[in-house]
């Protein structure tokens, strides 16, 4: 009997993936069985941004954004809630779940397209 149609991993016909590290706790995981993560932050602190807007000489100034790809590891992904463990029915449902996309500033958008 099999759990999983893919084996937990995503390495069709590949022999080998190379290996990344855990964000988390530092383990060694194959690159395609990893739970994958990007997250995009503001460097800035929620609290700043409001303070470093007025004192800034420039009116639209974009801030600077952290880009990061976090590898997680089976457990690691587990236990902090990243992914979560499913029915045999529901581990057939191999829709991905919806995607959570920030709400852009439509105003700024507008006069971006009226200059």
């Amino acid at each position: 009997t099999k759990k999983r149609r893919n084996n937990g991993r995503s390495k069709h016909g590949r022999g080998h993936t190379r290996a990344v590290r855990c964000t988390n706790c530092s383990r060694c995981v194959p690159k395609d069985k990893a739970i994958k993560k990007f997250v995009i932050r503001n460097m800035v602190d929620a609290a700043a941004i409001r303070d470093i807007s007025e004192a800034s000489v420039y009116d639209s100034y974009g801030l600077p954004k952290m880009y990061a790809k976090l590898y997680y590891c089976v457990s690691c992904a587990i236990h902090s809630k990243i992914v979560r463990n499913r029915s045999k029915e529901d581990r057939r449902d191999r829709v991905p779940p919806p995607r959570f996309r920030p709400k852009e500033d439509r105003s700024s958008g507008q006069n971006k397209a009226n200059s």
